[in-house]
């Protein structure tokens, strides 16, 4: 047998894989967790998140007690939008180390996002008191301040900011802002005049200011500005729809079009872009686009019936009566009281020759004309028809970014470990759209893909006892990610199973009879594969026997027609004789999924992750699992456990989830 062991390293040492393994040797990393600290920091900053946080853990496993690494880690996952994750390691961090300024920083950030806006402004009051100079921490306590419409306040924050620095644009910027929330729309005038004067350069000020002049009805002066903007190279949609409206006021048409022309090129998924558009070209006739721009604006915003006003006016030119109605309808579900619905109801249930349903239409608006000092007198709500003035270009306020960047100080080129990794884990993975599918069996496999991240124990003595006597032709690999092969390789594991059938010929055993079964498996010959396992399971020991039956149970629930009752009664099998067989539980787990049992499911992956509380897989489908039946908190949690434990597609479903 070691003379095919042998072949096979040959025909393993051909395959090239870029892994990378965070075996850190025990005396290694006690001396080093601040060079393993030192490259999480590297890794965040160069935006390797998910790898960031599988440094930090060796160094949270290592020294628990320090404050620092839970702190990087929780800035990995705000960049992953794992709040609730972030959360605990920023609690965890503040326990360890109460004045760090820059953990209650973080919370604040945390809680902000989750629109906890009370405790949020308490951790970035907390962050001040041991940091007061700190202009970050002051302008985010202003912005959760004006979120939670506490204006005084807010501009208290910014106004002692501009105290210390009279000349920042950014400052005034955000006065301005704030003053426009509150109303005061003369003194954001001023504040982003202000801003303008000391940042020239800036189309986001020039866009502040002219969209503040527009709401003053200052036409010409909005104008200039906003045309400024568009200069400097502003890329914000809303500069362009707000220009168009100043041209179409104008009846400057053609400028109109070009500006909401541009506008839809900018943000193709913005509604106004549309909206503003159609009423233009419905103004000068062109009833069929303008009609076309309105279907796209309500499909993007359908909760916005004040557009199925202007649709339902195109509608009639067109004489599309009982598209009229349907609009109309709909508008008057939300505003009662607005007459003029009525009206073109009316009209319209005319024009389809139903006098009586128009005579109900004019007969409400009638009763409304006749109340109309007692439903002025209740505030009735008024939809707004009129095109829409899109809000100024908003300063870039990636606060995210600064997570990094503080937590990243002095920093080097990246390692040549970290090169290792290509942009498939880096950056905003949760942004990288996944399937929502569990992570497959883990089974045994002489091949395996890099698993690197994960931090999973793929080990077993009973593998590590088969590996050690060499029963098979080469050692075996927990995985759930089995390698593709090429054609070279699948001929050559053909070749394998004709020159062990020869070799039955002349004798059997345990051996034979699973190495071959291993061979049908790997060029997915499974019911030959099952065949094999049972006779190997006729020589089997209590060494090699759970083995056997598990290969057995994963590859019948890979035959077509794979009977779940079988399979489940070999992981039983396994698990009566060895109890600490943890992917035994957790493939169980995923064959009662696929029955769609699922509570019975979650039991079978607790237990296995009991067993290995770094079972990442299991983790990860057990938050699936609790998300499908409801339970969407327990199944953010462990989401938030699988991504920190190298499932990085977990980050994605809990952006979606969430």
């Amino acid at each position: 047998m070691k003379g095919e062991r042998n072949i096979y390293r040959r025909l393993l040492g051909l395959i090239v894989l870029s892994i990378f393994h965070f075996q850190f040797s025990i005396c290694f990393a006690q001396l080093n967790t601040d060079r393993i600290t030192a490259i999480g920091r590297n890794a965040l900053y160069f935006e390797d998140y998910v790898l960031s946080i599988q440094y930090f853990n060796q160094v949270i496993h290592l020294k628990p007690y320090l404050s620092e690494p839970y702190f990087y880690r929780s800035i990995a996952k705000i960049q992953l939008e794992d709040y609730q994750g972030a959360l605990r390691d920023c609690n965890a961090a503040i326990e360890r180390n109460p004045f760090s300024p820059g953990c209650y920083y973080a919370r604040g950030y945390i809680y902000r996002q989750l629109n906890q806006l009370e405790l949020a402004e308490k951790d970035y009051t907390e962050a001040l008191r041991f940091s007061p100079e700190n202009r970050t921490y002051m302008i985010l306590r202003a912005d959760t301040r004006a979120l939670m419409k506490h204006y005084d306040e807010a501009l208290e924050d910014i106004d002692q900011l501009l105290r210390r620095e009279p000349q920042s644009a950014s400052g005034w910027s955000e006065r301005g802002r704030v003053c426009i929330l509150k109303g005061d729309t003369m003194p954001a005038l001023e504040a982003f005049s202000e801003a303008v004067k000391y940042d020239k350069a800036n189309p986001a000020a020039w866009s502040a200011l002219g969209v503040t002049n527009l709401m003053l009805n200052r036409e010409d002066e909005a104008y200039a500005q906003l045309t400024q903007a568009i200069n400097l190279g502003s890329k914000w949609a809303g500069d362009y729809i707000n220009r168009g409206l100043l041209h179409y006021r104008r009846h400057n048409y053609r400028g109109a079009l070009a500006d909401y022309d541009q506008a839809v090129k900018i943000a193709p998924k913005e509604a106004d872009c549309y909206y503003n558009r159609g009423v233009m070209r419905q103004e000068v006739g062109d009833y069929n686009r303008a009609l076309e721009d309105f279907n796209k604006a309500i499909d993007l915003e359908p909760e916005k019936v004040e557009m199925r006003y202007q649709r339902a006016l195109v509608e009639m030119q067109l004489k599309q009566w009982k598209d009229v109605v349907r609009d109309l309808d709909s508008l008057i579900a939300r505003y009662p009281y607005f007459l003029p619905s009525y009206y073109l109801a009316a009209q319209a249930k005319t024009q389809q020759g139903n006098k009586a349903a128009a005579y109900r239409y004019r007969q409400k608006a009638h009763d409304f004309e006749s109340r109309k000092d007692a439903i002025q007198a209740q505030q009735a709500a008024q939809p707004n028809t009129e095109m829409v003035i899109a809000d100024a270009q908003p300063p870039k306020k990636d606060y995210r970014k600064a997570f990094s960047a503080t937590a990243a100080q002095n920093q080097s080129e990246p390692t040549e470990d970290e090169q290792k990794y290509g942009s498939q884990t880096r950056g905003a993975v949760q942004k990288k759209y996944q399937n929502v599918v569990n992570e497959p069996n883990i089974v045994l496999s002489y091949y395996t893909q890099d698993m690197s991240l994960r931090r999973t124990n793929y080990y077993h003595p009973l593998v590590e006892y088969m590996n050690r006597h060499e029963i098979l032709p080469a050692a075996l690999k927990f995985t759930s990610q089995e390698l593709t092969l090429t054609a070279d390789m699948v001929d050559f594991h053909f070749s394998e199973i004709r020159r062990l059938t020869q070799q039955m010929d002349q004798s059997d055993g345990l051996s034979l009879y699973l190495a071959r079964a291993m061979e049908f498996a790997v060029i997915k010959d499974y019911a030959s594969a099952v065949d094999d396992c049972t006779k190997a399971l006729l020589l089997a020991d209590g060494s090699t026997e759970p083995i056997v039956v598990f290969c057995r149970a994963n590859w019948r629930y890979r035959m077509a027609d794979p009977d779940y009752e079988l399979i489940l009664r070999d992981y039983d099998h396994v698990l009566r004789l060895r109890p600490d067989f943890t992917f035994a539980y957790y493939n169980k787990a995923n064959i009662l999924c696929a029955k769609r049992e699922y509570q019975e499911a979650i039991k079978q992956y607790t237990k296995a992750i009991e067993l290995d509380n770094d079972f990442a897989e299991a983790y990860f489908n057990r938050g699936l699992t609790y998300v499908y039946t409801g339970d969407t908190e327990k199944g953010l949690a462990d989401l938030s456990k699988a991504g920190e434990l190298g499932i990085y597609q977990a980050y994605n479903m809990i952006s979606r989830f969430k």
